[in-house]
């Protein structure tokens, strides 16, 4: 793991010059000169420009993340009419790759990351570079495989080193709460979950874990309860309130293939039952254990199946 990230520096004073403020007069030096080496992208912004307030910190982000593939530069419209003048810029944000000299792609206005990322990577490979991930997505691959496949020592430690490395990554940082949650250590994944504010809060990762600790946390207060339970369900096996508490003290213990089980039982047997409560925890489920997890992929599947025949 250390190997895969330390192909590639931390961000830092040493790729500082990876972003940079331009103008007209430095323009040929910071962007046809510069792009004969490496790509460059320019954005054209504004200070008053709100669009551009939104795209410039994504674009930053992902010029860090490329880790040094590509290179940024900034010019202020308001200060050099002319420039944009002669590269017809007629709205803004306006961004633009330039490979050898010349811009080979260009698009406008606010683009979500995974239009930028996927600008960058067409970019890199307009220069004859290689388009395919970068050591830190090499990395969250290996730790989301091993989450989805139960390894939850080898899954947290790559997390970890990608903190490391990026110390707001939302994905990494949910991943690591999710590891945590799902091997019976809240208060761990609580602690790591304290450290998602402002808009690291919201992303998806993020809510998943929190559903994750939710989870664990119901499941460990049942875990005492589950001879009674399964006492309950021995005598009427239409105790959907039992399957129910049992299904989620079994997800919380570790034992998801059997939670999932009771809660694909109780979704035949009652459906509609308490506003279809065994949809909704196996919509929680998934959502715990994330889209790729083969018990999601399995379980999403048979709950179709069982839906719609």
């Amino acid at each position: 793991m250390e190997q895969l990230l330390g192909m590639a520096p931390k961000a830092g004073p040493a790729g500082a010059d990876l972003i940079k403020d331009s103008d007209t007069e430095q323009f040929v030096t910071d962007v046809i000169d510069a792009s004969q080496q490496q790509p460059v992208i320019v954005d054209f912004w504004a200070p008053w420009c709100g669009p551009c307030k939104q795209l410039g910190p994504l674009l930053e982000k992902v010029v860090k993340e490329a880790r040094g593939a590509v290179k940024m530069v900034k010019i202020n419209v308001d200060d050099n009419q002319e420039l944009a003048g002669q590269l017809r810029v007629q709205s803004i944000p306006a961004v633009f790759g330039f490979v050898k000299g010349r811009p080979v792609t260009a698009f406008t206005g606010a683009q979500p990351e995974t239009q930028i990322k996927s600008f960058v990577q067409r970019l890199v490979q307009a220069a004859g570079g290689p388009a395919g991930p970068s050591p830190i997505e090499q990395a969250m691959t290996q730790a989301d495989e091993a989450l989805a496949g139960g390894d939850f020592a080898t899954a947290s430690a790559v997390y970890g080193q990608v903190l490391a490395h990026e110390p707001q990554n939302a994905a990494a940082m949910g991943g690591l709460a999710k590891c945590h949650a799902l091997a019976g250590d809240v208060p761990e994944a609580k602690k790591i979950l304290a450290r998602a504010t402002g808009d690291l809060a919201k992303h998806a990762a993020i809510a998943a874990a929190r559903t994750a600790v939710e989870l664990a946390e119901e499941g460990q207060k049942g875990l005492a309860q589950v001879s009674e339970f399964r006492a309950r369900l021995a005598k009427d096996p239409k105790d959907h309130q039992a399957r129910l508490d049992l299904a989620t003290a079994l997800f919380g213990g570790g034992d998801r293939e059997k939670a999932v089980e009771e809660l694909l039982e109780l979704y035949r047997l009652g459906r509609a039952w308490n506003e279809e409560a065994a949809r909704k925890q196996m919509v929680k489920f998934f959502e715990a254990m994330g889209p790729t997890d083969p018990l999601t992929i399995s379980g999403r599947r048979r709950l179709s199946s069982m839906m719609f025949s």
